[in-house]
């Protein structure tokens, strides 16, 4: 089965983080974006350059900093002496995968103008409107450590992101053999085993993933528990969460289950796929409060015991 040659291929070059190579899969098989949180050297662009080359996609890396301007992105007119008229400069952007390095880092024009690509599917030149290419994903990327210069990305923003992705140190074993590759041999070359339309036939397989009315029905009482948490026997968690999640977290949820279930080789999804991917496509929506914060409640731990409370069909 060719993602799972993918994933093998991707693994070449990166050894753990096995949710970061899922997130991308889901997201590049639900026509999302993905956020990844984690500190700098943990692989993050050898991870989205590795998917790339294996499926013979074009890449491009942005490194967002507070001097960059929306034009910088998307590109612009530029003037043409000999012929004594504009013409399009496209930007980085028009590109199948794109790493938005520390989008944080960058002000909320370049920001907006980078979800408008995101959401539209299409960048606006001048007058002109062109779309962007088939697929499209963004990984962006925010380092939690370095809050100095950073702009914070809105909750209407992180909202475009299909996942959130917290990416962590590798184990000690992990370590020690990206150590002994790097000093031996270094890392294999990825080969590329697809090309845009294999891929597109294995989008097609994902939507044809069964996904049971009542499972469809178990995905909203979670996400209208995160809304109104005191209607599912969840009082204690009310006084923590200012908002639950939106109703485009409910399609991103219903739309990770199936990729999920489709990367491990399942033709239906089960209770256990959406509890595992609850956690990527709703620990960046559900937004908490100060009392959250005081008490050392993250979203996980809100999301787990929804989970916890929500009985699966």
């Amino acid at each position: 089965m060719l993602i799972n040659n993918v994933k093998q291929e991707i693994k070449k070059v990166i050894v753990g983080q096995e949710e970061l190579i899922n997130g991308m899969l889901i997201a590049l098989l639900s026509d999302g974006h993905i956020l990844v949180e984690g500190v700098p050297g943990l692989a993050k662009t050898t991870a989205i350059n590795s998917l790339a080359k294996t499926l013979g996609f074009d890449f491009k890396r942005i490194q967002f900093t507070p001097d960059l301007l929306p034009s910088d992105v998307t590109g612009s007119e530029i003037l043409d002496l000999k012929n004594n008229d504009f013409k399009i400069k496209h930007g980085p952007i028009f590109t199948n995968l794109l790493l938005a390095d520390e989008i944080n880092r960058a002000g909320a024009k370049v920001q907006s103008a980078l979800l408008e690509a995101m959401a539209e599917k299409q960048v606006t030149i001048g007058e002109e409107s062109f779309k962007l290419d088939s697929p499209f994903m963004v990984l962006a990327t925010a380092n939690p450590v370095e809050q100095e210069g950073t702009y914070e990305l809105p909750e209407a923003s992180l909202d475009r992101f299909m996942l959130k992705v917290k990416v962590g140190y590798n184990t000690i074993e992990e370590e020690f053999e990206i150590v002994q590759r790097v000093a031996k041999k270094g890392f294999e070359t990825i080969n590329k085993l697809g090309d845009i339309e294999e891929f597109n036939a294995l989008k097609q397989e994902v939507k044809d993933i069964h996904i049971d009315d009542e499972l469809s029905k178990y995905i909203l009482k979670i996400i209208f528990a995160s809304r109104n948490p005191q209607e599912y026997g969840l009082e204690e968690l009310a006084q923590y969460i200012d908002f639950g999640a939106s109703p485009r977290g409910s399609i991103d949820l219903y739309k990770a289950c199936k990729a999920y279930a489709f990367l491990n080789g399942k033709e239906f999804v089960t209770p256990g796929d959406v509890a595992k991917v609850s956690y990527l496509v709703l620990r960046h929506r559900i937004i908490l409060n100060y009392e959250a914060q005081a008490a050392d409640i993250t979203t996980d731990d809100i999301i787990l015991r929804i989970l916890q409370k929500i009985p699966a069909p």
